[in-house]
């Protein structure tokens, strides 16, 4: 095969629970990852040049930057070197997630970037080290590894499927003017140590799982949908963020939430016709009218074997 394309899906935290700050410095998390149909796209193609040649395109910021801090350059590098491959192969992005929304874009890009080079070069790696390399590029990659609603736990890296959603129309709002660093906002969440015993993490976590939007009539009838620790510390530093969630509130809304950190902020709609026209009255910023994605949809389009 010469040419592979693939696309790289996004993902939004339908609740995320913030438990502590650990001993090594990391926080204590526990969240419900959703894939959505958002996506990014990547071609990789052979090359008669050594090495990896990462072309950007739709983010200058991105395209400003060294292609080697690039999670795919660094996710195809560390699987060429796994697999003792010398090849090369030329890469070209195509961003539509937008950098900087807690929408995970380029931590599925890594994802997608290593299945697409392992359809590229017809090799095979057992999931277990496929995980390796996913969780040594960062915390949340290694759910692009099984999509569709997940729990994280640990630092997030920690995944386990958990039944699927019915499909559900979603609208992603993201502001121009505002952009959060993942560490900016935890350093806002002033997280105490953490002291919670393995008991009393477990049986938090049973009920936690249980409240997770299950359904979305429940979760709106009984008000235990989405949920997000960074809402506080991070609608008190931008408050056009907690404008935006009231706004699609009340625009026709069941569930509005802040995507992981920020700044992204969705909500989930009765039905796409809905969410195009609340999208409507967010004429200044960038917005998404998408769904959400099950996990056997979202293996089919990656070609993730089950």
């Amino acid at each position: 095969m010469t040419e592979v394309r693939i696309p790289a899906f996004a993902k939004i935290n339908l609740r995320l629970d913030i438990l502590g700050k650990r001993p090594d410095g990391y926080h204590e998390l526990r969240t419900i990852f959703q894939t959505l149909s958002l996506h990014d796209e990547l071609r990789l193609g052979t090359s008669r040049r050594p090495g990896i040649a990462l072309s950007i395109q739709g983010n200058a910021s991105l395209a400003a930057e060294p292609v080697q801090k690039n999670l795919v350059y660094r996710a195809v590098d560390a699987l060429k070197r796994k697999l003792k491959i010398g090849g090369g192969v030329e890469i070209e992005l195509r961003k539509e997630i937008p950098a900087g929304g807690g929408l995970g874009g380029g931590s599925s890009d890594a994802v997608a970037a290593m299945l697409g080079y392992l359809q590229l070069t017809g090799e095979k790696l057992p999931a277990g080290q496929m995980m390796e390399i996913a969780a040594s590029l960062g915390a949340d990659v290694p759910f692009f590894l099984l999509g569709g609603r997940a729990l994280g736990v640990n630092r997030g890296n920690e995944i386990y499927p958990l039944e699927d959603i019915p499909k559900l129309p979603v609208l992603v709002v993201v502001p121009r003017e505002v952009r959060i660093p993942t560490p900016d906002a935890f350093r806002w969440v002033h997280a105490k140590p953490l002291g919670l015993t393995n008991s009393s993490v477990n049986s938090k976590l049973l009920q936690f799982c249980a409240l997770s939007w299950s359904s979305p009539a429940k979760a709106g009838a009984q008000g235990n949908g989405l949920s997000n620790d960074f809402e506080g510390p991070v609608f008190r530093r931008h408050p056009r963020l907690e404008q935006i969630k009231r706004a699609l509130l009340q625009k026709g809304a069941t569930e509005a939430s802040l995507a992981g950190s920020g700044s992204a902020v969705f909500g989930i709609f009765p039905s796409p016709a809905m969410a195009r026209r609340a999208a409507v009255g967010f004429p200044h910023d960038q917005t998404f009218v998408c769904e959400t994605l099950s996990r056997e949809r979202y293996a089919r389009r990656m070609h993730i074997a089950r």
